[in-house]
């Protein structure tokens, strides 16, 4: 809880709690079979007065997660919505197509491949691919990278709200951030990251793109001495050609600072 959280008396965080809880209840009777809803409807449905169904439109409508129906007095789901219901089909969409691309790309390679997707406040690792190798580097799924990691830097160079990224980058200490906003401008310039730890392991990362912008990174992951990590390398190249292969399948465009 927050600090300015704790300071509400329990009465309003409780009121606060039935608020979302009802939000969320109205979303729910929309179906395909009901596009749109009255204020009727829905008092009858959820066993609530007009007056409160009618103040929760009014809310909902203000914030975007409803919008009214032209020359009605009906509501559907609003803007806010539909980008999230959006922004999710596009997530499954792409952990349903990249598996068979990182299985060839890893076959081509002899290097483990990892997807990861946008979260909070960082890439989450969402697929692995192993290679089939005597010396093989993977990563678990649901691990959270860092914002310093190969992955997280070609997020934050593409991120459509680049507000957010400096916010992000902002928060790391120095000279970490100014070394970080350094490489993700290069990352611009070159389409792809690489970078080798102190333990020696190689990263070489790739964005994909959809409709929206970036939805994914690809990373190539090996030791220093399987992977290198010169971005002109074989193993770059054709993590390359993976990823912009499935930019064009996801309806997404690569960006053209990025096109040799």
């Amino acid at each position: 809880m927050t600090e300015r959280e704790a300071d509400k008396p329990a009465a309003a965080r409780e009121q606060d709690i039935q608020a979302v809880s009802r939000a969320a209840q109205i979303l729910g009777l929309f179906a395909p079979e009901t596009p749109e809803l009255s204020v009727a409807e829905t008092s009858r449905r959820l066993g609530l007065n007009r007056t409160t169904v009618h103040r929760y439109f009014s809310s909902m409508i203000s914030s975007g997660l409803l919008e009214r129906v032209e020359d009605s007095a009906l509501v559907r789901p609003g803007r806010a919505i539909l980008q999230l219901g959006s922004f999710s089909l596009g997530r499954q969409r792409i952990l349903q197509m990249a598996p068979a691309y990182m299985r060839e790309l890893t076959l081509d390679i002899k290097i483990s491949t990892v997807l990861s997707l946008w979260g909070t406040s960082g890439p989450v690792v969402s697929l692995v691919e192993d290679a089939d190798h005597p010396t093989v580097v993977t990563v678990r799924v649901g691990s959270q990278l860092a914002l310093n990691s190969a992955q997280a830097k070609v997020f934050l160079a593409f991120l459509p709200d680049q507000f957010h990224a400096e916010r992000l980058t902002g928060s790391l200490p120095e000279p970490q951030r100014t070394e970080t906003r350094r490489r993700i401008e290069a990352i611009r310039q070159a389409g792809m990251s690489s970078d080798v730890n102190h333990r020696g392991i190689s990263v070489i990362a790739a964005p994909v793109f959809a409709a929206r912008g970036i939805c994914a990174t690809i990373a190539a992951v090996g030791t220093e001495r399987m992977l290198p990590e010169a971005l002109d390398s074989r193993e770059a190249m054709a993590l390359k050609a993976v990823c912009k292969r499935l930019t064009k399948e996801m309806g997404g465009t690569w960006p053209e600072a990025t096109e040799e």
